[in-house]
């Protein structure tokens, strides 16, 4: 399954791909640095790639994102995810407000599965954040998370290799 998967994205072109891959929710630009590594694309090529097509969805989903969160509670399928997800924001709103842009760049930046862009515009969505600074939180952690994939999966010694 894998394979197959790998082999439809290989197919599509290496830069078409990892912007592709790029986008897709949850998987992101974590993902497509990863089948960049695989595919043996150079990393400086890559990282812009990523970075451009990670960040492309997000001014939609801070723009559109309580439209979509409104619709989502009303399906059966999310409803109640996106209650309670909602619920529990909210009940952190005084940590959030006073540590606001550095939380939020430090949960998108860190490269774990439900951090990325993606469910940064939605916590900021949610917590009413002003659109310029959620953006801009965002693209940093954005880096962040471009730089710390980036190392491990080109190494350290491969990223400084352009320098040397």
């Amino acid at each position: 399954m894998v394979e197959a998967v790998f082999n439809f994205f290989s197919a599509l072109g290496s830069e078409f791909a990892l912007f592709m891959i790029s986008m897709i929710p949850l998987i992101e630009l974590r993902g497509a640095i990863i089948f960049a590594s695989a595919i043996n694309f150079p990393w400086y090529k890559a990282l812009p790639i990523c970075i451009i097509a990670n960040m492309l969805p997000v001014p939609f989903l801070l723009i559109f994102g309580m439209k979509i969160v409104k619709y989502l509670k009303t399906t059966k399928l999310f409803g109640s995810f996106f209650t309670k997800y909602e619920e529990k924001l909210h009940a952190k709103s005084e940590e959030v407000e006073k540590y606001g842009f550095f939380a939020l760049t430090v949960f998108v930046g860190i490269p774990l599965p439900a951090t990325g862009a993606w469910s940064g515009s939605l916590v900021a969505t949610i917590l009413q954040f002003d659109f310029k600074k959620g953006l801009l939180s965002i693209f940093l952690g954005v880096c962040i998370a471009a730089v710390i994939m980036t190392l491990a999966c080109y190494g350290a010694f491969g990223f400084l290799r352009l320098f040397i």
